[in-house]
């Protein structure tokens, strides 16, 4: 699956230049990926845009002109804490990069959300640090952003994966 996500990411720079889901599915057929994966990766794909589309919607309606602020916005004091599911799907290793990430200011809360949400979406566990690199690349990707050199540099350190 993870090799079709990065053929995604490598030839669509953003989520909305990605055909429909469809149209994608027989692009990806064309050019040799197994059905399986293939499917594994279009379900992987909605769910991405379904969580970028709602986190869209808090995005916009927290940043309304003179609006309270909602329940939905995190503080700067607040703690992300992890269930016990996602301890162990996650694993350490992948929990430590997030914070990594976090600590860098490079991962939002909001984008933090998404990469757990799709991070639970893979089979297997723990999720491997190579696997979550591809999941943070993705999630920019969906939410049309692209990282800072130096974070685009630590997230593609697998040269045999990605190739920009």
């Amino acid at each position: 699956m993870f090799e079709v996500l990065v053929y995604v990411y490598e030839n669509y720079w953003r989520g909305d230049a990605c055909p429909e889901l469809e149209h994608l599915s027989r692009k990806l057929n064309a050019v040799g990926f197994d059905a399986d994966e293939i499917e594994q990766a279009l379900q992987w794909l909605a769910g991405l845009s379904l969580a970028s589309s709602r986190t869209e919607l808090i995005d916009i309606n927290q940043h309304q002109p003179q609006q309270a602020p909602t329940s939905r916005e995190q503080s700067s004091n607040s703690l992300r804490v992890y269930s016990i599911a996602e301890q162990d799907h996650l694993g350490s290793d992948s929990l430590g990069f997030v914070s990594f990430l976090e600590s860098a200011q490079v991962l939002p809360p909001h984008m933090r959300e998404i990469v757990v949400d799709r991070a639970m979406a893979v089979p297997g566990r723990p999720v491997s640090i190579d696997d979550l690199k591809i999941i943070v690349l993705m999630v920019y990707w969906s939410v049309g952003l692209e990282p800072d050199a130096l974070i685009l540099d630590e997230l593609c350190d697998d040269t045999d994966r990605i190739a920009h």
